[in-house]
Parts: C-alpha cells; structure tokens; sequence
C-alpha cells in the first residue's frame, strides 16, 4: 500500500495512506502550495517558476565577511534592510533548501554603485567553501551583473540545465560595480521550482492497471 508522508524543516508533519488520488491532491495543495503562495512576489514567471524564498532554510544559511550590524538575513526578506560585506568586497553566501529545486535565475536589488559585479555560483558544497577555495575552484557558472540589472531587479538566467538538483547554492561574490570596499545587497532572490518526488500522472497510470489490487 502507498504511503506519501510529508516533512517540513526534517519534521514528519502529515501522511496520507493508500491509492487515494483526491486525498493526496488536497495534501499536497495544503502543505505544499500554501508554502507556494507565500512565496509568491506577485510576479508571474511562467512555466511554473517562484520565487523560492520559502524553501530557504535560513538557520542553516551562512554568509561569510558580512557586518555585524548588516547580515545575509535582512536580505532575504524585501523590506527588511541590507546585507553589508564588512573587510572589502567581497562575500560569500551560501543557501540551503529544505527539498531539492531546481533553479532558473537570480533577482538582486542592491544599489548601482555597491552591487554585485562579477559572481561565480557553486553547488551542492559539503562545507561552506572559504575565500581560497572559492577562488580556486571552477564554479558551475560565473554572471556579470549590470548597474541595470540591480537596480531594476532584472532576472538574470542561469543555465537551466546546470541547476537541475540543488540542496544548497553559494555565491562569491568577486568584486562589486565601483571596486568600493563595501558590497551591498538589498534583497536577494532564487528564481525557480521544487523538485516534486511524486509525479500523479505516473501514480495514476500504475494505479489504474488491470489485474492489480489497491
């Protein structure tokens, strides 16, 4: 017998039981596409994109070279201040996700003069990568982001195709637009989708065979 059983932050939170097609339909719409919904920035990205800041497990995000008084959390709400570099420009930001997603692109606010310039995207790191490591690795993919792109908030895509299974995503942050001491991050967004372990057609299809039992 079937047995679909729900977690949230590693904890068992529900559990539906049995070929009931209906009945895990209305599950997944209650703990999934709630947590969807608040995620939502109000913008529609088409092809079935969010905004992934509620699958951001933030207690277990790290920032390295941030200021005390400006951390990575106040960027990862709209609203709620900046994320500050602290020696020099550099940062690096490492997310964690509480289910495997898939991301498509990136959204940085941050002023023109202070953004992001040139960051290289690493994923799936065992540890938070240092300063050295950072440098000397090759990244899955390294963007230039524009004055443009900050301070409109463009979406900046990524290979679609590189971020297909991703438990945690770090940025380096090299260097910002002016070579300043100081790199500044208003807010900062992961474009793309859950990895969805259940598929329902494919449930259907082996549900509704002939000469089998449910």
């Amino acid at each position: 017998m079937p047995t679909f059983i729900f977690y949230r932050n590693r904890s068992k939170i529900d559990r539906v039981q049995g070929a009931d097609i209906q009945g895990l339909e209305a599950k997944i719409k209650q703990h999934v596409g709630s947590d969807v919904g608040a995620a939502d920035d109000g913008e529609d990205y088409g092809q079935g994109l969010m905004d992934l800041s509620t699958f951001v497990t933030k207690n277990m995000c790290e920032c390295l070279n941030e200021s005390d008084d400006h951390t990575l959390e106040h960027a990862l709400t709209s609203g709620a201040g900046f994320l500050a570099s602290d020696v020099d420009e550099q940062l690096i930001i490492n997310l964690a996700f509480n289910q495997a997603v898939k991301i498509h692109s990136l959204k940085l606010k941050a002023p023109p003069k202070n953004g992001p310039k040139r960051i290289k995207l690493f994923i799936n790191q065992p540890v938070t990568l240092d300063f050295d490591s950072a440098t000397g690795t090759a990244a899955v993919q390294e963007v230039e982001v524009t004055p443009k792109d900050l301070e409109n908030g463009n979406l900046i895509n990524l290979r679609f195709v590189k971020f297909q299974n991703v438990q945690t995503l770090t940025f380096f942050i090299v260097d910002n637009q002016s070579g300043d001491e100081k790199t500044v991050i208003e807010h900062l967004q992961v474009i793309g989708a859950p990895i969805m372990t259940t598929k329902m057609d494919d449930f259907k299809r082996i549900a509704g065979k002939k000469g089998e039992s449910h």
